[in-house]
């Protein structure tokens, strides 16, 4: 795929001088500060020194004081108290959160249920309420989910089960009659940040009960690591709140995690690093996600919620099991999804691809068209058909709203959630042509011929020399990283190849580059196709890339790893 490099907008010479002065720090990192709107001592103390005691006050949250209210009710009364979460690593995480806290309040009063991703779907469903119903829940607390169910929580209410709904999915133009709604999207809520992850409102709720009852917040600081796994999984911006408790939740593994997380660890083979939000997001969500997509998401909750080390190291084996699974499945459906497009789709002249299929697992759709996206840079709608219903995963690229253009759709389907750049939705397999038809309608309204050309971001144009030890502290002083706090990344014009370039692993370039006497090893993840144009008698590169340590055999050394080159 070809990139448009875009180096970020410019800065005044003069502020990065003054702003470097002011904080002792390199003119470079001065610059990438100024970018980010960090222009001041105070607001870089803020940044590099991410305070708990800088989270908002919980009951700016609409409907807070009446959630608290509710459960501190059922607490009081001992009430049967039912947590209802969603089955990716979001909700398993923050459905593990509420169960861990509010079970020891009231023990066995207190139960969890995750549904079933292939047999039941996702949210609330009528057969749940009637079910714990019976069983004689009188509060149902939704987590990552329930913005949406209007039926089903009317039923509870009918049925004598309040419910409140702590989420942070957009919601619909109307709001489930539930007790109470915490939703920071809410159009009527004053909460100043709002792009918490599920589990983050999970913590601002229980942050409000705990203020309430008249205990500390830093009681809980022992469930960041949960709060952690589920934002950076989720893919939010790590910014303003959700920087500070991913920062102290990674604190938290990699200092005194909790036996399921370190059961976890161990299964992935990563124990002995240094987890980030990366890590987070490429080694450790995939396998907490895989049980919800090839089967029961409630093993993730068994692993994070078990007393034991051993106890925990049984489900994680079963997390890594599963995962293999999920792998094999996922590269079959994405070849199928391949074969699709090249043999009936000409994606030049496609600006979005809407590709279904009888039997596909629903499980994987979702990661295959993530990587469509990635493979063609087209707007991706991927839909299993089932008995005559389909379920779809909707991935978008920069620049366009997925989930405003299938909203526009809303009269063919039957259901549909999400947000700007990920989505689902269930349509009957009758309407799947008309809505092939109307959604390519929306998307050509409001895409451009320049939206579809992919770019690359650039920081700042650098020599290779720039890069020294007290730099390089400082950058990673900057994580975590992740959407809106990205992972500094750098141009260099004019690198020359030193030596044979090869391919390594699963089509990784590796190479090593010099500029001006400074010599550095260079990894391109994926990127094995450039190798033919660089044994093509190609003696200098320029690259973008972002820099990093690299351990090895006990060694470190400073890494380039490249994300394009030309």
């Amino acid at each position: 795929m070809d990139y448009k490099w875009v180096i970020d907008h410019d800065v005044d010479e003069q502020e990065v001088d003054h702003l470097s002065k002011e904080l002792g720090v390199p003119r470079l990192l001065a610059k990438i500060l100024l970018k980010r709107g960090i222009d001041s001592f105070e607001k870089a103390k803020v940044y590099f020194r991410p305070d708990l005691e800088k989270l908002h006050d919980p009951y700016l949250m609409k409907d807070m004081d009446i959630a608290v209210d509710r459960l501190h009710k059922a607490l009081e009364k001992g009430e049967n108290i039912l947590v209802f979460g969603d089955y990716d690593v979001d909700g398993v995480s923050s459905c593990s959160l509420l169960y861990l806290v509010l079970s020891r309040m009231v023990g066995s009063k207190v139960n969890y249920y995750i549904p079933d991703r292939i047999t039941e779907g996702y949210g609330l469903t009528h057969n749940i309420v009637e079910e714990y119903s019976q069983k004689g829940v009188s509060l149902i607390v939704t987590i990552d989910c329930g913005v949406t169910a209007i039926d089903e929580i009317r039923f509870a209410r009918e049925k004598g089960i309040d419910v409140i709904v702590c989420d942070h999915h957009v919601p619909n133009d109307e709001l489930p009659p539930a007790v109470a709604v915490l939703d920071p999207k809410r159009k009527d809520c004053p909460y100043p940040f709002k792009e918490l992850a599920g589990v983050g409102v999970g913590f601002k709720l229980l942050q409000g009960l705990y203020r309430r009852l008249g205990l500390k917040d830093s009681e809980l600081d022992e469930y960041l690591d949960l709060v952690a796994i589920g934002s950076c999984a989720d893919i939010v911006p790590l910014v303003d709140e959700n920087r500070i408790l991913v920062s102290h939740g990674l604190d938290k593994i990699n200092y005194n995690p909790r036996c399921g997380v370190k059961a976890l660890l161990e299964s992935s083979g990563v124990d002995r690093k240094e987890i980030n939000a990366g890590l987070i997001v490429f080694v450790m969500a995939p396998r907490i996600n895989a049980v919800g997509r090839m089967g029961d998401a409630r093993r993730a909750v068994q692993m994070f919620t078990a007393r034991t080390l051993q106890q925990a190291r049984v489900f994680a084996r079963e997390l890594e099991r599963e995962n293999k699974v999920r792998r094999n499945v996922d590269e079959i459906t994405f070849k199928e999804a391949l074969e699709i497009v090249e043999t009936r789709l000409d994606p030049e002249n496609h600006p979005s691809l809407v590709l279904y299929k009888q039997d596909w697992h629903p499980g994987v759709i979702g990661i295959v068209a993530s990587r469509i996206v990635e493979r063609y840079y087209r707007p991706t709608i991927m839909i299993s058909v089932v008995d005559g219903i389909g379920k779809a995963s909707a991935r978008s690229i920069s620049n366009f709203n997925i989930y405003e253009a299938i909203k526009e759709c809303a009269p063919l389907l039957t259901a549909f959630g999400g947000h700007k750049y990920a989505a689902g939705l269930t349509i009957k397999e009758e309407n799947i042509p008309a809505f092939v038809e109307q959604f390519n309608k929306v998307v050509r309204r409001y895409i451009s011929v320049d939206d579809l050309t992919p770019t690359m971001k650039v920081d700042c144009e650098v020599q290779l020399n720039e890069f020294d030890e007290r730099l390089m502290r400082l950058l990673k002083l900057m994580g975590p990283f992740g959407p809106l706090n990205l992972r500094p990344v750098f141009m260099s014009r004019n690198l020359r190849v030193v030596g044979e370039a090869n391919v390594v692993g699963n089509n990784h370039l590796k190479l090593t580059l010099e500029q001006n006497g400074t010599t550095m090893s260079a990894i391109g993840f994926n990127m094995g196709d450039h190798l033919e144009r660089l044994k093509n008698g190609v003696a200098e590169v320029d690259c973008v890339y972002v820099v990093e340590e690299n351990h090895w055999n006990g060694r470190k050394e400073l890494q380039i790893r490249l994300k394009d080159l030309k």
